[in-house]
């Protein structure tokens, strides 16, 4: 046997199998921050405030013959 033979690599090139490693590697760090989540629940309950104020107005408008009826004849109501 010569020397190229028992160094050349089998199946693989080195590029290959260096890009391989770096992309797990890289994928191995990208997952560890994900396990640092913590989720908790609040100690106090949560309050919503909702300071509603509804008015109505009511507006009525009376034509001048209905107007003066009622003026006149205050006891029909």
């Amino acid at each position: 046997m010569t020397d190229i033979e028992l160094t050349k690599p089998v199946g693989r090139s080195t590029k290959g199998g260096m890009k391989r490693m770096l992309i797990m590697a890289l994928g191995t760090l990208a997952g560890l921050p994900a396990g640092c989540v913590n989720v908790t629940a609040p100690d106090k309950p949560i309050v919503i405030n909702l300071n509603i104020n509804i008015t109505q107005q009511v507006v009525y408008r009376l034509d001048g013959e209905a107007k003066a009826l009622i003026q006149s004849n205050p006891e029909i109501f």
